[in-house]
């Protein structure tokens, strides 16, 4: 039987931001993963999404076709993943966040394509991204305003992926590409963490729900950045014999932002285990080997800035 993980919660409404960064690092340090309370979306705004979500997947397939996914945005069916069909398989929408005064307001606000506008239903707040981004600067030693520096926030890559999991279907053992990703789920079970990416076989622990809470986790990217200071855990979705509906919030850099080793992260006795690389070109990289490998996703692979192809 799998054991319950007890992951940390972080507060994000805390006055003690000293304190909330080093909870942060031991946070992404031991687990990869922790809750987030106090974000500023109220649980009501989660209702409504998930409400918004049911009906979006509710639709008949014909219409959810005409949404296809072009330049990683918009709906993927199941079974269009190479995966092992039998159990592997999930709906999704991926939503561009745009980069506008309503995105300025903390609502995400997305688009299907040209005829279809979809609601302002969730509430995914910018400043909470935001605020983690800072945090994690101070918790790595650095000027809290340290990936503002660095041109990572110039132009962030927000975007917002809806699941459905239908009853008997799953996520295959996976990690995300990006910085940072803010999920939220609708009280159903199935996620589970694999801590020791090493051992073979894996121990599975379940990451149980906390009503109005995000389940916030590392990305690649972050750990790349970190010298592997910083974890970026596996991850999956097991199938419960509930129907199961998420959202995850993935927060990427800027396309031409440089990743290069941190100096806290690295010494004469730990030297950087990576070249520099521009944040385009890693997630480029990876996306090529996601097609062959695994389910590890970042939703701003093969897009510029503009959401053109590259």
């Amino acid at each position: 039987m799998t054991e319950s993980l007890t992951l940390p919660i972080i507060d994000l409404s805390s006055s003690d931001r000293i304190s909330t960064a080093k909870s942060i690092r031991q946070a992404w340090i031991e687990f990869g993963f922790f809750y987030l309370v106090n974000h500023g979306v109220e649980e009501e705004m989660f209702q409504r999404m998930f409400e918004e979500s049911s009906r979006l997947f509710s639709l008949p397939l014909e219409d959810k076709t005409k949404m296809s996914r072009k330049n990683q945005r918009g709906y993927t069916p199941l079974y269009a993943e190479n995966l092992d069909p039998s159990t592997t398989s999930k709906e999704l929408i991926v939503v561009n966040c745009l980069r506008n005064r309503r995105l300025e307001r903390g609502f995400l606000h997305w688009s299907f394509g040209r005829n279809y506008q979809g609601p302002e239903s969730m509430a995914f707040k910018r400043s909470a991204g935001k605020q983690l981004i800072y945090l994690s600067a101070l918790a790595l030693n650095l000027d809290e305003d340290f990936f503002d520096k660095v041109g990572a926030m110039d132009v962030p890559m927000p975007f917002l992926g809806l699941l459905h999991y239908p009853e008997i279907y799953s996520a295959s053992a996976h990690k995300d590409f990006g910085m940072i990703t803010l999920l939220a789920t609708d009280g159903v079970p199935g996620l589970q963490v694999c801590r020791d990416k090493s051992q073979q076989p894996g121990l599975w622990e379940d990451v149980p729900n906390i009503s109005g809470a995000f389940i916030v986790n590392i990305e690649d990217i972050m750990e790349r950045w970190t010298n592997c200071l910083f974890r970026s855990t596996l991850h999956r979705v097991m199938p419960t014999g509930q129907e199961r509906y998420s959202a995850a919030f993935f927060l990427d850099p800027n396309n031409d932002c440089v990743m290069k080793c941190l100096e806290s992260c690295c010494n004469e006795s730990c030297p950087p285990r990576f070249p520099p690389i521009r944040s385009i070109d890693y997630l480029k990289q990876r996306f090529r080997g996601f097609i062959h490998e695994s389910e590890g996703f970042s939703p701003l692979m093969l897009a510029d800035d503009n959401g053109k192809s590259m």
